[in-house]
């Protein structure tokens, strides 16, 4: 089977809008926010490679950014074309994040990977969806690409909701044995990696680091405790996150990363 249809069954009953709605996993979503805003100005043109259904893309076009969207998933582009209102300026096309020949080079102030790298399982892969998205970017232009980090789902999904036997994982080779580094097929839908496997990926491009971040940091594995919060301390709780998910000391233990560097 290919590594495509593992995604489409996947997404097709995925609802990718409320992972990012609900309070825990709306932390991940204000984080990634607030760093698009940070390099965003207006007139800026957006590409997202890997758009889901378009929470992001349709966030930006309706505070008035010019939005082009690739998402490889039918169904996803259904629900991107739904949620779309007549007011934004955006297209969605699909695509895939290994070939974007259908864009020009230079063209994007903005350019979010914020999916395709998470079912990407070779470095060869993984470097050519950086590599695109590099190249339709103007130079000076900022790129956000998001990763899923090892280290953070091992402790939500298997010592803290045991949705996963650690044990288990372990003597199947999906964990090493010495430094519990995860090993990830394309029938695991996620391919699991660390910030170390992200350096490597990235001594291969001339581009600036201006911030990596762990976008959600803890807040998978506190998510009862952050949905029970009210609004006062969940406000007081983002502070903190904010505040902290570039520490060096806290960057691993975070189930989804997000590097943010400049063509």
């Amino acid at each position: 089977m290919e590594t495509s249809q593992y995604l489409t069954q996947f997404y097709n009953h995925y609802d990718e809008d409320s992972r990012l709605a609900v309070r825990h996993g709306s932390v991940e979503f204000l984080t990634t926010m607030r760093y698009i805003a940070k390099y965003s100005k207006p007139g800026d043109r957006v590409l997202e490679i890997g758009a889901g259904t378009g929470r992001y893309s349709h966030a930006l076009a309706r505070q008035g950014y010019a939005v082009d969207a690739v998402e490889l998933i039918e169904h996803n582009i259904d629900v991107f074309r739904k949620n779309t209102l007549p007011t934004e300026t955006i297209t969605i096309t699909q695509g895939n994040a290994l070939n974007l020949s259908a864009f020009p080079d230079d063209r994007y102030d903005i350019t979010l990977l914020l999916g395709p790298l998470y079912h990407l399982y070779t470095e060869e892969d993984k470097r050519q969806a950086i590599r695109e998205a590099i190249r339709v970017t103007r130079p000076g232009g900022i790129i956000f690409a998001a990763y899923v980090i090892s280290d953070g789902c091992l402790l939500d999904e298997g010592f803290n909701r045991h949705n996963i036997d650690v044990a288990d994982y372990l003597e199947r080779g999906l964990l090493d044995a010495e430094t519990f580094a995860a090993k990830s097929q394309p029938k695991d839908l996620f391919e699991l990696i660390r910030k170390e496997d992200i350096d490597r990926l990235m001594t291969a491009f001339p581009t600036t680091r201006l911030h990596y971040v762990a976008s959600d940091g803890c807040a998978l594995l506190l998510r009862d405790a952050i949905d029970a919060m009210d609004d006062d301390v969940f406000a007081l709780y983002l502070k903190y996150h904010f505040a902290t998910c570039e520490r060096e000391d806290l960057l691993g233990v975070t189930s989804h990363a997000l590097d943010i560097f400049q063509k």
